[in-house]
């Protein structure tokens, strides 16, 4: 089955996503920060990230996330923000943040499914 990489502060978040996802057969590896998260796509090539906007700095996933595609890093990304509903900030797929799927945490177990199902296919 599909490596899944999750990149997330939260530890809650991280193993409650990985329950799910190796619950219905996907390998899972994650990361705490934007560093080492780089460095695990580097070395493990998921099929799909699943990424946090706010980790260290309350920008850092968009960083990475322009980061991977400046380098040619193809990769379906979902990005996991809490932001709009903190500030009433809706965002969309841009070059300014080059992701192909935004979820609202929290999501549901289906929901999250749905979203990478439908992402892996695509790739």
């Amino acid at each position: 089955m599909s490596l899944i990489a999750i990149i997330d502060d939260d530890p809650d978040i991280i193993d409650a996503t990985s329950i799910v996802l190796m619950a219905n057969g996907y390998k899972v590896a994650t990361a705490n920060n934007p560093t080492d998260g780089y460095n695990l796509i580097m070395e493990k090539s998921p099929a799909l990230i699943i990424l946090d906007v706010m980790m260290n700095e309350p920008d850092d996933g968009f960083f990475l996330a322009q980061r991977l595609r400046r380098e040619g890093v193809t990769t379906p990304i979902i990005m996991y923000t809490s932001v709009s509903k903190a500030l009433g900030f809706e965002f969309g797929k841009s070059t300014m943040v080059p992701v192909d799927d935004f979820v609202e945490k929290p999501i549901t177990a289906d929901d999250l499914l749905q979203k990478v199902q439908n992402l892996l296919k695509k790739k």
